[in-house]
């Protein structure tokens, strides 16, 4: 039985939001290793890529594996603000820490008394220790990016990546990948509002050269 692996994995703020709501369990990414992009261009099938003895071609690991989020941050402790962000001794107690709001995340906004914080610190730099979303892969597969545009039957494939449905009355409902409120700006389409996430994320050329992505479905477990 192979072991378990961890790795870091970033999430936006809203992305993480939607994580804690239970909106999101799946995320697609693109497809970059050279390995995996010459299998694809001679032939093989996208599913080749994710069979289990490939798992060297898969950044994110396989079913079973575990991702642990990084995302914006701080933490208001002397030590970890002078870098290089160890655990500080005297620290231990970490839920205790979200408590009192020493250490604390953006996704969850600010209290007024929080508005003096200095700037938060980028999700790159999240050391494993101030981490509190751990994530275990449950499917992995590879598709193009626009797969599935326009079949009502991929909807529930995109409202996963953490979509908003926002009831709107007599059984009419609208998508948007932040607002969660009906209002202008919403999409009929849950297709839709995933392509404006992801050009949001990674740029209308992206979504345009309709690359090779990984889709990543997981759950959420304790840390």
């Amino acid at each position: 039985m192979s072991q378990v692996k961890e790795r870091p994995i970033l999430f936006s703020a809203p992305m993480v939001r939607a994580i804690l709501e239970g909106r999101k369990t799946v995320t697609r990414r693109e497809v970059k290793k050279q390995a995996a992009l010459d299998f694809l261009a001679v032939g093989f099938e996208p599913a080749f890529l994710a069979l289990p003895g490939n798992a060297d071609l898969c950044p994110y690991g396989q079913p079973g594996d575990r991702l642990w989020v990084r995302e914006t941050w701080y933490c208001d402790h002397f030590e970890v603000q002078k870098g290089p962000y160890l655990q500080p001794a005297d620290m231990h107690d970490l839920d205790q820490s979200r408590e009192d709001g020493e250490l604390v995340y953006a996704a969850d906004g600010l209290a007024p008394y929080e508005q003096e914080q200095p700037t938060w610190k980028p999700s790159i730099h999240m050391p494993r220790w101030a981490s509190r979303i751990l994530l275990e892969i449950t499917g992995v597969r590879v598709e193009r990016l626009q797969d599935g545009e326009g079949s009502t039957a991929f909807e529930s494939r995109y409202i996963a990546e953490g979509i908003n449905r926002i009831h709107q009355g007599d059984g009419d409902y609208a998508f948007h990948p932040f607002k969660s409120e009906p209002g202008p700006g919403s999409w009929t389409d849950p297709f839709d509002a995933w392509r404006e996430l992801w050009v949001g994320i990674n740029g209308a050329e992206s979504w345009n050269s309709n690359p090779w992505v990984w889709v990543v479905e997981f759950k959420r477990v304790t840390p």
